[in-house]
């Protein structure tokens, strides 16, 4: 089995270190590099050509969506790429800004999580063979918000309650391709 490469960007030292220290401990899983700002989260990623990139919301320069626009630029040079993006803010727009567009191989999670069992590894493994993750916190959210049709709302209902794609594609009897296409 080839472990699923990972660059992972945080400014902050602790949070960093500390996703480093789980993620190097879990099996399949390698960090390949590691940034404390958005240009070398965008240069470690060119340099390394990593599975997954897991990075913070915001960082160095301007602490304003430095991370979502670094995983859009990586994206964009490298379509493949899964991303991971670890906030502290519960902000469903924060988590539209990442997955607004419609794009599989992300995912959006809660910092205040990831000691909570195996999220982030079980996110990182989602976002890497295509899929896409949201924060049961923030799914929760956004199919209370209504404006989704029913369809939408049962998988964002499903998302709430922590289930991965397989899960997901087994309580509705379906293919986990089918789950994607409908979260996409």
């Amino acid at each position: 089995m080839t472990n699923i490469r990972v660059v992972l960007g945080d400014d902050n030292v602790l949070v960093r270190e500390g996703v480093r220290a789980l993620l190097d401990a879990t099996d399949g899983i390698e960090v390949v590099g590691v940034a404390a700002d958005s240009p070398s989260l965008i240069a470690a990623a060119t340099e390394s050509a990593p599975d997954v990139v897991v990075t913070d919301i915001k960082m160095p320069p301007s602490f304003r969506l430095e991370g979502i626009e670094a995983a859009h630029q990586i994206r964009a040079r490298r379509p493949g790429t899964g991303v991971v993006v670890l906030s502290a803010h519960d902000d469903e727009a924060y988590a539209l800004a990442l997955l607004g567009a419609g794009e599989s191989g992300l995912a959006y999670l809660l910092k205040d999580r990831l000691g909570e069992g195996d999220e982030l590894t079980r996110a990182i493994r989602e976002v890497a063979a295509g899929g896409s993750a949201v924060d049961p916190t923030i799914a929760a959210r956004l199919s209370d918000r209504g404006e989704a049709p029913k369809a939408d709302r049962e998988i964002l209902d499903l998302m709430a309650q922590g289930l991965g794609y397989a899960e997901m594609a087994e309580r509705l009897a379906t293919t986990q391709e089918a789950i994607d296409r409908r979260v996409t």
